[in-house]
């Protein structure tokens, strides 16, 4: 039988939601909808909420939750049956009330949220070395996930980059920031019966089978 998702990928910076949602999509042709993509992808393609969204931007403002929600709701409608993962969002229990709005707008209810957990040395050791492909944003660690070819991205050929972002000054505060701010999305989901926790440690092919055991495939 085929597998058909509709899940939220949760879990702090570094804990591998990218990775993960990668890997599901190619094994089970499931959306992978990352926020910082699609929002990049409407610019580009100059839709509404897309233009909306460029001036933001182009400010140097954080894009307002109802852009982002709008679309996250054009890229949810033209999936396909194969459902989708949500990776980076919703990142606030504001953004999770409208996203339920949406998938029942669409008729799409959403399965289940699988937060994956990690200790905090092992997330500030994952993130300071983790490498990213600026032009397709496929992740790379420099001991777990090593390109074949070092420094280039193995799908697209790329540089890949250090993110600012993934340096040891910034981290501490990521880390904090998702505590405050996105943590308690958890609660509101595990209120919901939807929230099901992963340990992700171990392999990359040991976490994916943890996951979609966690959903009772």
């Amino acid at each position: 039988m085929r597998l058909i998702l509709r899940i939220v990928l949760f879990g702090p910076p570094g804990s591998g939601k990218g990775t993960q949602a990668s890997l599901l999509e190619r094994k089970y042709g499931t959306a992978h909808i990352a926020t910082g993509d699609i929002l990049r992808e409407a610019v580009a393609n100059g839709t509404e909420v897309g233009l909306k969204a460029k001036s933001y931007m182009d400010r140097g403002e954080l894009v307002p939750d109802e852009v982002v929600i709008a679309i996250a709701k054009d890229k949810l409608a033209s999936t396909d049956s194969n459902g989708f993962v949500l990776d980076g969002f919703p990142r606030t229990i504001e953004q999770a009330e409208a996203l339920d709005g949406v998938l029942d707008e669409l008729g799409m209810p959403l399965e289940a949220v699988v937060n994956l957990r990690v200790d905090q040395d092992e997330l500030i050791k994952r993130l300071s070395g983790r490498r990213v492909c600026p032009a397709c944003g496929e992740p790379y660690h420099i001991e777990s996930k090593i390109s074949k070819t070092p420094g280039k991205c193995d799908q697209c050929g790329a540089d890949l980059v250090h993110r600012d972002d993934d340096k040891p000054e910034a981290i501490s505060n990521r880390l904090k920031v998702y505590e405050v701010q996105t943590a308690p999305v958890l609660d509101y989901y595990d209120r919901k019966g939807l929230l099901r926790n992963v340990e992700a440690v171990g392999s990359i092919e040991e976490i994916s089978d943890r996951i979609v055991g966690s959903l009772g495939r």
